[in-house]
């Protein structure tokens, strides 16, 4: 196969496979490959109905393919033929592999790679016993600096000042020294520096006396789902990412069912923080080995 490096130039056959894909993780967002290209050395192969993808760095690695995968014949695919090693494969295709090659194919969890999936409505009402520290967060942030002042994002407005404030996140969190601040700080400058190519997104940010305090942007998934990619906020400002989350749900995700809040990376703290916004389910994504056919 003729692997070339993730590009717009490709976007509209991408999108095509994206669209014919049956499960939509956010790991497989054209945002999300452009913006994180670089790091991971991203590529991708179009094979007829299919996309395959690979990352080159640190190692060689293959993801799942994009495309309708129920209209596959798996038995006879010469990808699969050669066997190897598959990473961040989302559940239903991982089923559809087991099913059609049987012991030919090893499953084995990735929790560090499961996406929290999280109702849109109780993102918004942060309701019950479990949610009121969230609430109380928010309303704190109310008490001290009034209705909150959300404004949607688009090319024309409010890019530059999430630049800004990427920026100076970047060095409140002294990014120089960390290689994956470095490339996440690459990856959400790439995608805002592309925000009228990449179809699907949408961001909000709030303001405090006229001064960007937050931003999310995310990218509609399915007609139920919509990605979260990034949310950075002044840490100083208290309530301020509660607060984010819950105007970012209430505006940018109206009409969906759900939020799709990315992984934890087996982070400790990064999973505290997610599972404390009780999650109704994941999207499961798991490492596969197929051995070569016989």
């Amino acid at each position: 196969m003729s692997y070339t490096p993730v590009s717009m130039s490709l976007k509209e056959q991408f999108q095509t496979c994206w669209n014919a894909t049956p499960q939509h993780s956010i790991d497989y967002t054209l945002a999300n490959l452009w913006g994180w290209g670089p790091y991971f050395g991203l590529e991708w192969e179009f094979d007829g109905a299919l996309c395959w993808l690979r990352q080159t760095r640190p190692a060689p690695m293959r993801w799942a393919p994009l495309g309708d995968w129920t209209a596959v014949d798996w038995a006879a695919d010469p990808v699969l033929a050669r066997g190897g090693m598959f990473i961040r494969v989302p559940e239903m295709l991982a089923r559809i592999w087991k099913d059609a090659l049987g012991e030919r194919v090893q499953v084995d969890e990735a929790r560090g790679h499961w996406e929290y999936l999280y109702r849109r409505d109780n993102l918004v009402t942060l309701p019950g016993k479990k949610l009121h520290k969230k609430k109380t967060h928010v309303n704190g942030y109310i008490k001290e600096y009034g209705t909150p002042d959300y404004r949607p994002l688009d090319s024309e407005a409010g890019i530059e000042d999430v630049l800004e404030l990427q920026d100076e996140w970047c060095q409140w969190h002294e990014c120089a020294d960390s290689g994956s601040l470095r490339a996440e700080n690459e990856a959400i400058n790439r995608v805002l520096a592309h925000w009228d190519e990449i179809p699907g997104l949408v961001g909000g940010a709030l303001y405090i006396e006229g001064r960007i305090a937050a931003f999310s942007v995310g990218e509609r998934l399915d007609d139920s789902t919509l990605g979260v990619h990034y949310e950075k906020g002044r840490t100083a400002v208290r309530g301020v990412y509660q607060t984010m989350n819950r105007c970012f749900a209430e505006a940018a995700g109206e009409g969906f069912v759900l939020l799709n809040r990315a992984q934890d990376l087996d982070e400790e703290g990064l999973r505290h923080a997610k599972m404390s916004y009780e999650p109704a389910d994941f999207l499961r994504k798991y490492a596969v080995r197929v051995a070569p056919a016989v």
